[in-house]
């Protein structure tokens, strides 16, 4: 159970006292950036689905330990969330920031059908709400590269 937790929190980061949410997207964002600083973008979709099949177990087994639906010491959902709303978007530095920025949003604010997705049972909805925020988030950064608005 504890190897469970300590997946769902991505290591210390779920930890964090303040804001471990966002605490978890910068790690989502640093392991971006970590593959593609490294030629390995191409992993990104792979990473991706062992991130969220990962996620789902090992939030269903922290939503157990804790007693509750969606404890603020998970962070993986972050972490998926933050690469679907990089998967295949050529950014640099301040378009990573924007990127950043846009699934925090996304997050908080839970666009239809994020929130719906959230009653999912099993970890799936943990993980459910954060890859629709990416997706969100994915289609702003697609629309302002569209019109050249990303640097």
């Amino acid at each position: 159970m504890r190897l469970g937790v300590l997946v769902a929190a991505v290591g210390p980061c779920g930890f964090v006292p303040v804001a471990p949410g966002t605490v978890g997207s910068f790690a989502g964002l640093a392991l971006v950036w970590l593959l593609r600083a490294n030629g390995w973008g191409w992993l990104e979709p792979a990473l991706l689905a062992v991130v969220l099949s990962v996620g789902v177990l090992a939030s269903r087994v922290t939503e157990t330990a804790y007693q509750r639906r969606d404890p603020g010491v998970i962070v993986i959902d972050e972490v998926a969330g933050m690469l679907v709303t990089l998967m295949a978007v050529p950014v640099g530095v301040g378009g990573a920031v924007l990127a950043f920025a846009l699934f925090r949003v996304f997050d908080i604010l839970k666009p239809f059908p994020a929130r719906h997705a959230e009653r999912l049972p099993g970890g799936w909805g943990v993980m459910a709400d954060d890859v629709i925020a990416g997706i969100y988030a994915q289609l702003v950064l697609r629309a302002l590269l569209a019109v050249g608005g990303l640097w």
